[in-house]
């Protein structure tokens, strides 16, 4: 009867943890998607998204606004953007390509952060 009822509870123990786990993932996601837009794309694209950052006064033609731009883009061809570059995509080439620095996860975290900025 002991060795049951030890069962049941380290079962639900176990299962507390996995769903934890599973619930902080993607708010780790996240959190690492938001810190590489800062250190990657802000000073272009802007806090939002809309192509507004200091470094993009200089871009010609200047940084995209995501709102428009991403509108009907699916997750995997805002990856590709990211991951081959802006002239791979045939926008502009002064979009970095971020395959080799940043791993596919990376990329696909910060694909669905970019498409969060389309609804705003």
């Amino acid at each position: 009867m002991m060795r049951t009822n030890g069962f049941s509870r380290g079962a639900v123990v176990l299962a507390t943890g996995l769903w934890l786990v599973s619930w902080a993932a993607p708010a780790a996601h996240a959190q690492d998607a938001q810190q590489q837009y800062d250190k990657s794309c802000k000073m272009c694209h802007g806090p939002s998204g809309k192509g507004d950052g200091p470094g993009g006064k200089m871009l010609k033609p200047p940084p995209a606004d995501f709102g428009t731009v991403l509108k009907g883009k699916t997750d995997a061809e805002i990856a590709k953007i990211i991951k081959e570059g802006g002239k791979a995509a045939g926008l502009s080439a002064a979009m970095p390509a971020y395959s080799g620095k940043l791993s596919d996860d990376q990329i696909n975290s910060l694909a669905q952060l970019v498409k969060g900025f389309s609804g705003k």
